[in-house]
């Protein structure tokens, strides 16, 4: 994985985590961060597949949160915040709905971690993203709104068809 996505995916996993936040202490909110991290990584990875695929994407600058906050009715970043939400620039929509599909369906999920190792862009196994693809009873507690399928819903719909297409599957093989 190109280490130019570093700013990407910190910033698209940041704001799923504080759109759908953790509901209990420090390790619920610890565990939500890991499997956020987790699928954004692989979304990123799927998205930007090649070294130059990425310093495009850090050229030309990923889009930002606002339409992302705009679809689940969050305020973002106010014109006085700026520097506290520069962040926010950082974050990639179609990597956030890609990590929500992966969230919200552990088996697309598994598919592609499979996909992204098969392509060499892996660095490690895949067993890394075990949060992910097989996330055990605290996993999904601590992450519950990070995981729910209803509630990710309209940021996964967002670009649904896009990833089932970059992982070549029809809808009917996609746990939807």
């Amino acid at each position: 994985m190109p280490a130019e996505l570093t700013p990407l995916i910190a910033a698209t996993a940041q704001w799923l985590t504080r759109a759908y936040p953790a509901g209990g202490g420090a390790m619920d909110s610890a565990l939500s961060q890991v499997q956020a991290r987790q699928a954004v990584t692989v979304a990123a990875g799927l998205r930007y597949p090649t070294p130059m695929d990425a310093a495009l994407v850090m050229v030309t600058g990923p889009g930002g949160a606002a339409r992302l906050d705009w679809i689940i009715g969050a305020d973002g970043a106010g014109a006085d915040d700026a520097g506290e939400y520069a962040w926010r620039t950082w974050v990639d929509e179609v990597v956030a709905s890609w990590a929500a599909c992966l969230l919200s369906t552990p088996g697309l999920a598994a598919t592609a971690v499979a996909a992204l190792a098969e392509s060499g862009q892996m660095d490690g196994s895949p067993a890394v993203f075990r949060r992910l693809t097989s996330p055990d009873e605290r996993d999904r507690r601590a992450a519950a709104l990070l995981r729910h399928p209803d509630l990710l819903a309209p940021i996964a719909g967002l670009h649904h068809t896009q990833l089932l297409a970059r992982l070549s599957l029809g809808p009917a093989l996609s746990g939807s």
